[in-house]
């Protein structure tokens, strides 16, 4: 059950200092753990413990709740973010590899040779092209926000054969903009002509 103490209304309602009873003693139990991640990731630890030792509590009901299971719990808990933690960075997950494989990669220090590993390239490799030029890996990488300018120069080429009332039409269009009845006529005049070439060619 939750219970808070009554605390004067200009303290933080988020304070740990409000807590009481079993609340209390999960989020010393907690504090214990938390140093064990890395420092901007302890407040997330401190809940996940918390949310846990709940939870645990809840499934038990009346049987006594030890020190030594919170512990367990919250050990898990650290144990569990450190798990997903290498998943992230190296792509592995042991966890899921038979004991006998575990054991042999264990012995032999085979987790470079893992499949499920994730394949670490420096940007400042250098990297060889056909006519032999020299360039770091980094610089062969698209940019998502870099501008096509062979294709903004044919569209710029293109927009310059129409009438400016029909570039603005289609700009009204682009912006979700409503065509007066004028504007849909001319735009309707234009599709046709563009069709009857079409059709020409």
């Amino acid at each position: 059950m939750v219970t808070t103490l009554c605390c004067p209304q200009d303290e933080n309602p988020l304070s740990y200092d409000r807590l009481d009873g079993e609340w209390a003693r999960w989020f010393r139990t907690a504090q214990r753990f938390e140093h064990k991640v890395p420092a901007q990731d302890r407040g997330d630890i401190r809940h996940s413990i918390i949310l846990e030792l709940a939870r645990a509590r809840a499934k038990d009901g009346d049987k006594p709740f030890s020190e030594a299971m919170m512990c367990r719990i919250a050990s898990c808990v650290v144990a569990l973010y450190w798990r997903k933690q290498y998943k992230l960075t190296n792509g592995l997950e042991c966890g899921s590899c038979s004991q006998k494989q575990r054991a042999k990669c264990r012995s032999g220090d085979l987790y470079r040779q893992c499949p499920k590993a994730i394949k670490v390239e420096y940007l400042s490799k250098p990297i060889t092209d056909e006519n032999g030029n020299v360039t770091e890996f980094g610089d062969t990488i698209a940019d998502d926000k870099a501008l096509d300018v062979g294709a903004w120069i044919d569209a710029r080429t293109f927009l310059l054969s129409f009438p400016e009332r029909l570039v603005a039409i289609a700009h009204k269009r682009l912006d979700g903009i409503p065509l007066t009845g004028a504007e849909m006529k001319y735009l309707c005049k234009w599709r046709k002509r563009e069709q009857k070439t079409l059709m020409a060619g």
